[in-house]
This record gives C-alpha cells, sequence and structure tokens, in this order.
C-alpha cells in the first residue's frame, strides 16, 4: 500500500492534481503518480498518441490515484479508472472491497460501476464466497451500510465467481462492459 520514497532508482515520483501541482502531504488530498527520469519507458511502440498522452507535461502518468502521507510516503488508493463516479461522488473501488473483505466468509470481492441513467454509475459488487459457507447478498449490502457512506455502498451484490487473469488481476473493464453477473473460471 505505501510505496518507497519519492527518488528510487534515480526517478523522480510524485503525485499530482489536474494542473500538475504536487498534493499537499496530508494523506488525504489524492492525486495522479507522476514519475520521470532514466528508468522511467522511453513510450509506446509505433504508438504517438499513446506516448503523448502518457507523457502529458512531460511527466509518465501511470493511471494510479494516490496521497502523500506527511512523511513522504505515497499511499496508493485506486486506479483512475477504477473509480466509480455516482450522482458526482467519487468512490474508490479497493475502499468498498476492503469494507466487503471482512464479512465473514468471503474469499475474493471486485467492485466495480454499473452504467446508470439517473446517477452516471451505481456500485457493484461480485462476491465469492469461501466453499461452504453462504450469504446472502443483502446482508453484505447491510454490512457495507454500517461501514461507508451511503453513496459508496453497493447497490447490487452478485454472488458469483470473481475472474482473473493470468497474471492474478481482476478483469474490472471486462466486469464494466459485459455486466458480467458471475464467471467461471479466469479470464
Amino acid at each position: 500500500m505505501r510505496q518507497g520514497v519519492s527518488s528510487v532508482g534515480g526517478s523522480i515520483v510524485s503525485v499530482v492534481d489536474d494542473n500538475m501541482r504536487e498534493v499537499p502531504h496530508d494523506g488525504r488530498t489524492s492525486g495522479e503518480i507522476v514519475m520521470r527520469g532514466n528508468n522511467v519507458m522511453k513510450g509506446y511502440y509505433k504508438e504517438e498518441d499513446k506516448t503523448d498522452e502518457a507523457f502529458a507535461g512531460g511527466w509518465f502518468h501511470s493511471g494510479d490515484l494516490a496521497v502523500i502521507d506527511p512523511d513522504g510516503y505515497i499511499r496508493i488508493v485506486d486506479r483512475i479508472k477504477d473509480i466509480i463516479i455516482t450522482g458526482g461522488e467519487n468512490v474508490s473501488s479497493l475502499e468498498v472491497e476492503d469494507v466487503i473483505r471482512e464479512f465473514p466468509g468471503v474469499s475474493d470481492v471486485a467492485v466495480y460501476g454499473k452504467p446508470d441513467p439517473k446517477w452516471g454509475e451505481t456500485v457493484k459488487a461480485l462476491v465469492q464466497m469461501e466453499q461452504g459457507t453462504e450469504a446472502k447478498p443483502e446482508d453484505i449490502i447491510k454490512h457495507c451500510n454500517s461501514r461507508l457512506a451511503g453513496f459508496k455502498c453497493p447497490r447490487e451484490v452478485v454472488l458469483g465467481t470473481v475472474p482473473r487473469t493470468t497474471t492474478g488481476k481482476v478483469p474490472k473493464a471486462v466486469l464494466r462492459k459485459s455486466g458480467l453477473e458471475t464467471v467461471k473460471g479466469a479470464v
């Protein structure tokens, strides 16, 4: 969760706002992790547009949302593309996943945004229970309501198998696009 100091390995690392200004070191104000140095990639192979976008402002944009703690350590909050925007409020999928993991018997979880005509997106969770345990979606939602602000709580919980790629990542983009209810095995 906490990643090194700002100049490990010769790269300069910072967390910046939309105007490329470093965020305060207060552990609360979030921004994107950016870096530059001789060990940061040169660019995307034969994809100039993608390279230009990734290096906007002369810094490599990681796509990670983070805060800087008062001691100078960077704490990753979420991936920018995984932030759920519901009714104008930003919801960290990782924060909701952490709360759902506290529910007894949960073995894995994926939280993502579900398109909604009124709110833009609503919070949806795909929850995998440990073998031999059972849960009701409404109990998981109630658990979240007791620990999170209302807009952060899932409106829908689906019990099933959380997919993983061959590298172990949850393909949230696939879940968002396909509206998968339950998925068997890896994607």
